[in-house]
C-alpha cells in the first residue's frame, strides 16, 4: 500500500527481486515518487521513481494523524497543506531546506538534486530478513 501526500508525492513499499551470487532475494523497500508543481522545481533534478500499478495508493489519513497528536483532523489537514506550500515556496525561491519525515527519512536537496533519503531504521523495519540487501538498494 502507498500513501499520497497531496502536493508533495507518494510513499510506497515495493518488492524488488535481486540476484546474488548464490541466492535470489526478494526485499521490501520504501520508495518516494515526487509529485510537486514543476514550477517549484526550477533547476532541480530529481530521480524518476515509478510505483508499480498493482500497489494500492491511499490518501493521507488526516483522522489517524489527528489521533496521534490530539488536534482535529481539519487542523491537521491545514498544517500539512501549509507546510507543503511553504516548502514549495522555499524551493521556488532557491532555498534548499531539508523536509524531515519523522521515522521515515529526509527529503533534501544537495547539488541541485532533490531526493528522498530513507532512515536505516525505516528500511530495517520493512525488511527483517534481508535488511542489508534492502539498505544497499535504497
Amino acid at each position: 500500500q502507498g500513501v499520497l501526500v497531496p502536493g508533495l508525492g507518494t510513499f510506497a513499499v515495493v518488492h524488488e527481486q535481486v540476484n546474488g551470487k548464490e541466492e535470489q532475494y526478494v526485499v521490501r523497500r520504501p520508495v518516494f515518487q515526487l509529485d510537486m508543481d514543476t514550477s517549484c522545481l526550477q533547476e532541480l533534478v530529481f530521480p524518476t521513481v515509478m510505483i508499480p500499478g498493482d500497489i494500492e495508493i491511499m490518501p493521507l489519513d488526516y483522522w489517524w494523524l489527528s489521533q496521534t497528536n490530539s488536534l482535529p483532523p481539519n487542523v491537521v489537514r491545514g498544517c500539512v497543506e501549509e507546510t507543503i506550500l511553504l516548502y514549495s515556496f522555499q524551493l521556488r525561491d532557491r532555498q534548499r531546506p531539508a523536509f524531515v519525515f519523522e521515522n521515515v527519512g529526509i527529503l533534501s536537496c544537495q547539488d541541485n538534486v532533490l531526493c528522498m533519503q530513507f532512515h536505516c531504521s525505516c528500511i530495517a523495519g520493512l525488511e527483517s530478513q534481508d535488511t542489508s540487501v534492502a539498505l544497499l538498494l535504497t
